[in-house]
């Protein structure tokens, strides 16, 4: 694993996880949580892959 993958998947893991918290913090069910979570992390990767070079 090179550096700059491993910093797009920790960048792209805490977007998920700051996403998921705020969803979950914002009276939504858990389920939705993670599911947020998940779709935020998943699409943040190819972003910040393009961003960080």
């Amino acid at each position: 694993m090179t550096v700059h993958t491993a910093v797009v998947l920790l960048s792209a893991a805490f977007i998920g996880i700051v996403v998921g918290g705020l969803s979950f913090l914002s009276g939504g069910p858990a389920a939705a949580a993670v599911l947020a979570g998940l779709t935020a992390f998943g699409v943040s990767v190819p972003v910040l892959r393009s961003l960080i070079r």
